[in-house]
């Protein structure tokens, strides 16, 4: 099976959120309705039969939930979420009642640092065998105390062939150039914005310092007369409409694109970019934390994972399940960058001190 037959079975899910309107971030699946069938139903571990996941929206396979509700008994009502910083500010008051969340590696780092999430009890998710050992002793969560890993990806430029002069290879275009204005989108995450003009501008992404994001401030302002919007995680959506014609997003959203349309490609820059990692979490005060815990596990099935991936076409951390996906995906250039970019790339760290001031000043930004 190749790309274009995984895309066939994968898009249903998007012209359903499409159709139900989920850019509004809050949006449940699995539903109220199933959630509620749940309720006062108790399983041989004690916890009623229902789960709560916060989700990246397009991230989960066609029948996931539905397959877990058979094989577990258990109802799964799914909210989703556009942004890191909107997932943190959810939790920053206390957990609203999610067993399930899905931070982004500096965001596990943030969130534990923070007293957010619960450790993972390890004996509860055998299937963590199935990882590949390089996600395992990470810097952000060394051991996985508090977080398994559900994708890793790569920020770079999707964009529309036929409306490029040449290939897109640097950040210029997006950051520092009127020659696409009105036709670019930047992404709504503040530190990811920051650090990537970071890495335009020869830095490392945890390198950056006060008087860099002075700068980089700056330049942002000066050049967002010419960047139509900030997207909300469908710049690849935006594109396939015509909207834009360049966009900062994830390999990921424009691999899915990419079999749609083949007049779309993405590409990391020549500065190099900043890797991400999306992660399974329980959050402190989760209602059903065993139910959690058994989710974790089913998603890190080989074939579960599979399926998933065949839907989401990111890269996968799980060695069992890119083993039974096709060669068009493992040898994807779009999904899997070649060693050699790789190496230009970073994941980023949590910097408490420059977290806040990413924040504010991306604010101004917008505000400008």
């Amino acid at each position: 099976m190749d790309l274009n037959e995984l895309l066939a079975q994968g898009r249903g899910r998007r012209s359903l959120l499409q159709g139900l309107g989920v850019a509004a971030i809050g949006i449940s699946f699995g539903g109220l309705a199933a959630c509620s069938k749940g309720e006062g139903k108790k399983l041989a571990n004690g916890e009623e039969a229902t789960l709560n996941f916060y989700n990246w929206d397009t991230y989960i396979g066609e029948t996931t939930l539905d397959d877990f509700k058979e094989t577990s008994g258990v109802e799964v009502k799914m909210d989703l979420f556009d942004s890191n910083d909107v997932l943190f500010a959810k939790f920053k008051a206390g957990n609203p009642g999610y067993d399930v969340i899905v931070p982004s590696n500096d965001f596990v780092e943030r969130m534990a640092r923070a007293n957010m999430l619960e450790a993972l009890d390890h004996s509860q998710i055998p299937n963590m065998k199935n990882i590949d050992p390089t996600f395992i002793d990470v810097d952000y969560d060394k051991g996985r105390k508090f977080s398994m890993p559900y994708t890793w990806l790569a920020l770079g430029i999707g964009y529309r062939k036929s409306k490029v002069k040449t290939k897109p290879d640097s950040w210029k275009v997006l950051f520092d150039s009127p020659e696409y204005a009105g036709r670019i989108s930047w992404l709504s995450e503040a530190g990811d914005m920051f650090r990537l003009y970071g890495k335009y501008l020869g830095k490392s992404v945890n390198a950056l310092t006060p008087a860099d994001i002075a700068t980089i401030e700056a330049m942002m302002i000066k050049q967002k007369p010419n960047v139509k919007n900030f997207h909300v995680d469908d710049g690849q959506d935006l594109l396939l409409k015509g909207d834009i014609d360049l966009v900062l997003e994830y390999n990921g959203d424009i691999a899915q694109a990419m079999t749609e349309d083949d007049d779309i490609d993405f590409v990391v820059p020549k500065e190099g970019s900043q890797l991400n990692s999306d992660n399974l979490c329980i959050p402190k005060g989760a209602p059903h934390p065993k139910n959690a815990h058994a989710f974790i596990n089913y998603l890190l099935d080989g074939e579960v994972d599979k399926k998933i991936t065949e839907t989401i076409l990111y890269p996968t951390p799980n060695a069992a399940a890119k083993a039974l996906m096709p060669d068009s995906y493992k040898n994807n250039p779009v999904i899997f960058p070649p060693a050699d970019v790789l190496a230009k790339c970073e994941y980023a760290k949590f910097n408490a001190e420059l977290q806040p001031l990413y924040e504010e000043a991306f604010t101004r930004v917008r505000a400008a």
